[in-house]
């Protein structure tokens, strides 16, 4: 028993130091991204505005959901409202995040499915009416918790009001299964994943109309490929993911029991850990399919970083030749 205590303090350890390094790797990540898209103006189209509104959700996981996971690990005694307003908010910044998913794929479909009319009917104020809506939807159904679909009915008299802080005891597994995971995780999933497919579907079929003739058509489709093919990548990857977290809570509710097992609570460690490292994963994504991106991250580099860097250096150089001839 006491081994068993010894090697969770240890996990809570690692975990606590893991979730340090990527939550700074996902603020300065989604820095770069907003960067980008404000220093190059061929990023400032519908589909990057989505982009900066996740990469504003992942910002907010790096600032805010990875302290307040760390908090929840560690159970430090909380009211039960500040405790699961801490967890609502895991729940609101998920919800952004998969919301920003699914407005991009709707705005990929629409461009290639509209493409004439595309310009007309998707304008700047309803892309900026869509992002709103999604922060809206994702703060309103977050908060669901805070109005009593949560587990304070079956918690013990004397933890009515404060109690040890950890997810499990605040939020209520039928909403995070049912309502969290089943409508805002798996729902919208299979709605993406059903209009990517059709995506590519459209751009092979158009490939293929012009693939005698090196036309704009031509062209047009062929960037638009390798753009859903980087925004298909994004999903798979915020799929991959948050996934396990999403399957563990489905067995936390459905078999009780098994959450008993001392190799549980080490692999919800490492899904929550996988979950908070998608934060991080997406600026890298971008550096590497979206040609765009990579050019503007390498401009703020050169232009923001190293030339402050030099001139700092060189600075320090005068100074250090004139106390030499000086000598």
């Amino acid at each position: 028993m006491a081994e068993e205590i010894q090697d969770l303090d240890n996990y809570s350890k690692t975990y606590i130091a893991v979730e340090a390094v990527t939550g700074i790797t996902a603020i300065l990540g989604n820095i770069m991204v907003i960067w980008a898209v404000k220093v190059n103006p061929g990023l400032q189209n519908t589909t990057f505005y989505f982009i900066v509104s996740l990469a504003f959700a992942d910002l907010a996981v790096g600032i805010l959901v990875m302290p307040l996971a760390i908090i929840l690990s560690l159970g430090i005694q909380l009211h039960f409202y500040s405790c699961l307003f801490i967890c609502s908010l895991v729940i609101i910044l998920t919800n952004a995040s998969i919301l920003s998913l699914l407005a991009i794929a709707v705005d990929r479909y629409l461009r290639i499915k509209i493409s004439i009319r595309y310009k007309s009917v998707i304008t700047p104020r309803r892309i900026h009416l869509s992002i709103w809506c999604v922060w809206i939807v994702s703060i309103l159904m977050g908060l669901v918790p805070m109005f009593g679909w949560n587990n304070r009915s079956n918690l013990k008299e004397d933890q009515m009001e404060y109690l040890s802080c950890k997810f499990e005891q605040a939020m209520s597994m039928d909403y995070m299964v049912y309502f969290h995971t089943f409508g805002w995780v798996f729902t919208p999933l299979l709605i993406m994943m059903a209009l990517y497919t059709e995506i590519f579907y459209l751009i092979r079929k158009q490939l293929k109309n012009y693939s005698t003739q090196s036309t704009g058509n031509r062209i047009f489709y062929g960037k638009e490929y390798k753009t859903a093919k980087s925004l298909a990548l994004v999903l798979l990857l915020f799929a991959l993911s948050w996934l396990p977290l999403s399957i563990l809570n489905c067995i936390s509710l459905f078999d009780p029991g098994s959450t008993i097992s001392p190799a549980f609570q080490p692999i919800l460690f490492l899904a929550i850990l996988l979950s908070h490292a998608n934060s991080a994963m997406n600026p890298i994504t971008y550096a590497f399919k979206i040609k765009k991106f990579k050019e503007a991250y390498i401009k703020i580099i050169k232009t923001h970083i190293l030339d402050r860097v030099i001139l700092t250096e060189s600075g320090s150089g005068e100074h250090t030749l004139d106390e030499i001839c000086q000598k």
